[in-house]
């Protein structure tokens, strides 16, 4: 007997149209990183060629693609610093927030390729990005060059101290008890910061709004005045919110609780299978000799293995990434399969 396919419901079909064309970026984006890992690969190999000059001979500017005061930023200006240091030359942080990093690296990829521009990146510009927008200006791929690993880190699930849960199986009730009113705040659609909310609204069968900023300031600030009521983000933006007790920390992100808040179950815990630990690097425009690009990586390795910078850190949950340029060109290669599944699984599509 012929055997009758049950009819699939709209909501299944948009959900395959979504994973259809994730699946096509994420294929472009791992064939486009293989350029890096090889790039890298021959040019650890290979001697340094002639520089254009002494590097460096005068200021260097580092493009956060985030607003000014939050995780990101506040580790910026800690590695500028400790360059400026290092290389005996004035490093300046410019804040360049929006569009998901895509203003920040545009502004960093269009620059000269000579070691005075530089920019501090994550998933979320060198694969979330592609994997769910159109018409980027920039192609990480092809416009920019991996310099080195810096940091990773969990996020926290953290709700407004008025919103009237203890725990993550608090909010779930909560959340299911009010479908569509709890909301949630992201630094803009795509990034690791919303996907980490639409996967848990999937993995835990609750409704949530999302409410998109330009950074994590404003939403912070917003998460404080109790004008949104969750938000997925780094320890150095929410801890101290949460010992003054202005914020409730439910979980973690990562595969195992954090030394820093033991006693705090990791998300995985309570909801199977959720785990998301976001990492950032340092990035160049594309054409980089490869003589100021070892300066670079020498100059941040430094940094990241002095034992003040690990403990300075540690205290918001910060773990360093000591790593040659080869490393940081691997990571992006082997987290693109990764994000591609869980932009599918969030269901957000290419817009």
């Amino acid at each position: 007997m012929k055997q009758v396919r049950p009819a699939m419901s709209d909501a299944g079909r948009a959900r395959r149209r979504v994973g259809v064309a994730v699946a096509a970026a994420g294929a472009a984006i791992a064939l486009g990183s293989l350029s890096f890992t090889a790039t890298a690969q021959t040019s650890a190999g290979q001697s340094p060629g002639q520089s254009p000059g002494p590097y460096p001979e005068r200021l260097i500017k580092i493009i956060v693609p985030y607003t000014p005061g939050g995780l990101v930023d506040t580790f910026t200006r800690t590695l500028a610093d400790d360059l400026a240091a290092r290389l005996k030359q004035p490093v300046v942080v410019e804040n360049r927030s929006g569009a998901n990093q895509a203003i920040g690296m545009d502004a960093a990829a269009r620059a000269a390729p000579d070691g005075y521009t530089l920019l501090v990146t994550s998933q979320t510009g060198m694969i979330l990005n592609p994997l769910t927008t159109k018409d980027l200006r920039t192609d990480p791929t092809r416009d920019l060059t991996p310099i080195a690993t810096l940091f990773s880190t969990p996020f926290y699930l953290v709700v407004n101290s008025a919103v009237p849960v203890k725990s993550v199986q608090d909010l779930v009730a909560l959340a299911k008890s009010k479908p569509g009113t709890l909301t949630y705040g992201s630094l803009g659609r795509g990034g690791t910061h919303h996907l980490a909310g639409e996967l848990f609204k999937l993995r835990t069968g609750t409704d949530l709004l999302h409410v998109p900023y330009k950074g994590s300031a404003p939403a912070m600030n917003d998460l404080l005045g109790g004008q949104i009521d969750i938000m997925f983000e780094g320890g150095t933006s929410t801890l101290p919110y949460v010992q003054s007790g202005r914020l409730r920390a439910l979980a973690s992100t990562g595969e195992t609780r954090t030394e820093i808040m033991p006693d705090l179950p990791a998300l995985n815990e309570i909801v199977p299978g959720f785990s998301m630990t976001v990492w950032f690097g340092l990035a160049a425009p594309k054409g980089i000799p490869q003589a100021v690009a070892d300066t670079l990586n020498a100059a941040v390795q430094a940094m990241l293995k002095r034992p003040s910078t690990h403990e300075k850190f540690m205290a918001v949950g910060i773990e360093m990434m000591p790593g040659s340029q080869a490393d940081f060109a691997g990571l992006i290669q082997s987290d693109v399969p990764k994000w591609t599944r869980i932009v599918r699984d969030a269901g957000v599509g290419v817009e």
